[in-house]
């Protein structure tokens, strides 16, 4: 029996020891996933705390976009409000100017009324006054004559037909006088207007330029809407554009050949552009004046390097140029000078004189030319000045202020510029003097216009019929205006003799610039 109750014993304590190593490990087990579960549950509370923090932040963000957004859109209506306020009180402003200026209009048309009223009143009380001097006349003659009415009546007719036959004869006489008047200067333009028909040919190459255009549909254009085009242009460079009836050409008309050919470029260039405006007029006249100076500098050094004359002033050398464009009668004035000086000096080499003496004389005798329309002056004594003003040779400018015998030729070489001038003249002198007449008659008339205070720019047009002066608008208002224009009349007709009429005509212009940015 106690070896089976030992096995028994055994079994037991084998079966216990089994099932505390089950419960051991089962004990383990457990124990592993309860802690695996914490694990995964202190992940979850990470990964929840991440969230929340990440969903905290995407709030903030969406809260700070909106706050920008919000910021963006009322600026922009801040923005819309100061415009409209802006262009309320623009409108407001204007609609204050017209009330003002209303206002004024009606006091100006309350006064203008008040005056013709008080007018009125003076004129019946002048009229009562009269009426009661008439009957007081007629009271006192009844007096003093003893006549009745009829009478009265009779003697005071006959005495005013005395009276009206002395004044009708008066009328007569002088209506006589006007018509003589009328008569001689009727005349007198006739035989003028024959003398200017002879002389068109002539005239023509010295003041007229002709400029071709491309379609008669191109003169509307040069004109503008309501002239501002030609204006603008005649303005700018002081000669007068003629659009007639000519087919494809306009005539541009100016005694100043510079100021003529300045036109020609810029009118050329303008036509090829197309665009034609006043602003864009401007622009290509400025481009043209330094265009003309150009061609007149190197005429002028070309001019010196034919003739081989070295050493000649910068100011000399510009008014050389100038006589580029100055003709006298079809001949170029600087083409003339250069046959002048190689003339001169093949002459004076040939009577053993000084060459260049003779050649730098023949060069510049025609110097004033250049400016003799500013100068009121002989154009061979203001050759000398000018020669004598820079500094040049003392003999040279004697020679030149000789050719014309303005002054004593003083040296051989005088007489041979003399001689070379009178050879390659293609005109006679008689007719030379008859454009310098009037050339220094436009000038004149410039010169006059020119002296008044407030003047800015004076261009004499369509051939000495019209004066066009331009003022300063801060310094001449239009009441002063019209006094100026009927000054500078005045003065004309008291300081100069012409034919015809002349049209005075002062220009007024103020420009008001804004830019759009």
């Amino acid at each position: 029996m106690e070896p089976i109750i030992g096995i028994i014993i055994g079994l037991l304590i084998g079966i216990a020891l089994s099932a505390l190593g089950v419960g051991l490990y089962y004990q383990t087990k457990i124990k592993a996933e309860i802690d695996d579960i914490k694990n995964k549950k202190e992940d979850l509370l990470l990964k929840e705390e991440k969230i929340k923090v990440e969903s905290e932040n995407m709030q903030k963000e969406a809260v700070l976009a909106a706050r920008e957004e919000a910021v963006k859109l009322r600026a922009e209506i801040d923005k819309e409000a100061k415009e409209k306020k802006s262009e309320l009180a623009k409108t407001e402003r204007r609609l204050t100017q017209k009330e003002d200026t209303l206002d004024k209009r009606a006091e100006n048309l309350d006064q203008k009324e008040k005056s013709i009223q008080k007018l009125e009143g003076k004129v019946q009380e002048k009229l009562k006054e009269a009426e009661k001097i008439v009957e007081n006349q007629n009271t006192e003659l009844h007096r003093i004559s003893n006549l009745n009415e009829e009478e009265a009546r009779d003697i005071v007719i006959a005495k005013t037909e005395q009276a009206m036959e002395r004044h009708v004869a008066k009328i007569i006489r002088q209506a006589e006088e006007e018509a003589n008047d009328t008569a001689r200067k009727k005349a007198q333009a006739i035989v003028l207007t024959a003398i200017q028909k002879c002389a068109v040919d002539q005239a023509a190459e010295s003041t007229v330029s002709v400029v071709p255009i491309p379609s008669e549909e191109m003169k509307g254009r040069i004109i503008g809407r309501e002239g501002r085009n030609i204006r603008t242009f005649e303005m700018n460079t002081g000669v007068d554009l003629i659009i007639d009836d000519t087919p494809e050409a306009v005539v541009i008309s100016g005694f100043d050949p510079v100021r003529r050919e300045v036109a020609r470029v810029a009118l050329t260039n303008l036509i090829v552009d197309g665009r034609i405006h006043p602003g864009r007029i401007e622009d290509v006249i400025e481009k043209a004046q330094k265009e003309v100076e150009q061609k007149m500098k190197e005429a002028a050094d070309k001019a010196i390097f034919e003739t081989g004359v070295t050493g000649l002033n910068h100011e000399l050398i510009k008014l050389l140029g100038r006589l580029t464009y100055r003709t006298s009668y079809g001949q170029s004035v600087l083409q003339h000078s250069v046959e002048v000086s190689l003339l001169a000096g093949v002459i004076a080499s040939e009577l053993d004189l000084n060459v260049n003496l003779a050649k730098r004389a023949g060069l510049l005798h025609d110097l004033g030319k250049g400016v003799d329309f500013e100068i009121d002056k002989p154009h061979a004594v203001i050759s000398m000045d000018l020669l004598l003003k820079y500094k040049e040779n003392q003999k040279v400018a004697e020679a030149c202020g000789a050719h014309h015998y303005d002054i004593e030729p003083t040296s051989p070489e005088a007489v041979i510029v003399q001689i070379s001038d009178a050879i390659s003249a293609s005109r006679p002198g008689a007719r030379r003097e008859t454009l310098e007449t009037y050339v220094k008659r436009l000038a004149k008339l410039e010169e006059i216009a020119n002296s008044y205070p407030g003047v800015d720019k004076t261009y004499a047009v369509q051939a000495g019929r019209e004066i066009r002066v331009m003022v300063k608008p801060t310094e001449v208002n239009d009441e002063l205006s019209a006094k100026l224009a009927f000054d500078t009349a005045k003065r004309i007709e008291d300081e100069m003799e012409y034919p015809g009429q002349i049209k005075v005509t002062v220009i007024r212009e103020t420009r008001a610039v804004e830019y759009a940015k």
